[in-house]
């Protein structure tokens, strides 16, 4: 890709307030290659979480403020399935009686990018220069897939990465039981869906599970630490910034490079 690399950064709330690490794995990767970075100081969440659980009109207050936010931005890079899948669908829906914010939302919808599709489909990358030592399995979390399309690109940037072993688990594209809210008010549901996604995630003899939201990997990583499975849940950021860690402690903040 030619010329100058600018994104602007949309961190979603689960990882700026528990896994602040995931970011900075963005930021590591998007910085080594040669991608210029701000970050909107006022971003707050999306209004998915409002959305799912049935409140329209909060959501409209949350969807406003997020395009206020971005609308003067250009490309906007995102490391969540279910964030981008918010904004880009479901913001029409939100704004489908008001003209005015829906062809607002229809424009920032269409500058926000989940992260791997933005290096593989915008940037035209698939190594990244990432090192990892360990087998790795991929979940397709239910929003990146159905709602994006985006199957192939993770895929791609894990088989560039040197030394992984990569595996498929059997139904990779299953939920993993967590949807937000589901979780919560459908507790056994849930955690039948999410048992058989951990036994794939066991039977492909993967040392490490690889995703792309932070919802999915924290109900994963849940239960292979309740059940003393060594399996390590990892976000995909994590893994091409080179790391080698386990799910990180909420211990640190994301750095914010200001917006001009």
């Amino acid at each position: 890709m030619n010329g100058r690399k600018e994104a602007t950064l949309f961190v979603p709330c689960i990882i700026d307030g528990m896994y602040p690490e995931v970011g900075e794995a963005m930021v590591e990767v998007l910085r080594r290659l040669g991608v210029e970075l701000c970050y909107p100081a006022g971003q707050t969440c999306c209004g998915q979480p409002a959305f799912k659980a049935g409140y329209r009109k909060e959501a409209v207050v949350a969807a406003r403020h997020f395009i206020r936010t971005f609308e003067s931005a250009g490309t906007v890079v995102c490391p969540s399935g279910s964030c981008v899948a918010m904004v880009r669908h479901r913001y029409p829906e939100l704004f489908r009686d008001d003209p005015g914010w829906l062809e607002k939302a229809r424009a920032v919808g269409g500058r926000v990018f989940e992260l791997t599709e933005y290096l593989v489909d915008v940037l035209g990358i698939e190594d990244v220069g990432a090192r990892y030592r360990g087998k790795v399995t991929y979940h397709d979390s239910c929003d990146l897939l159905r709602g994006l399309g985006v199957r192939e690109q993770p895929r791609k940037l894990i088989g560039r990465v040197r030394d992984v072993e990569f595996v498929e688990m059997k139904d990779s594209e299953r939920c993993c039981g967590f949807g937000g809210v589901f979780s919560f008010k459908y507790g056994d549901i849930s955690t039948a869906i999410l048992k058989d996604k951990v036994r794939n995630i066991l039977d492909s003899g993967a040392d490490t599970v690889v995703g792309c939201d932070m919802g999915c990997l924290m109900n994963i990583q849940g239960i292979l630490s309740r059940t003393r499975h060594p399996v390590r849940a990892m976000h995909i950021a994590q893994l091409l910034a080179g790391s080698s860690d386990a799910l990180p402690s909420p211990a640190r903040r994301v750095p914010h490079p200001p917006c001009r």
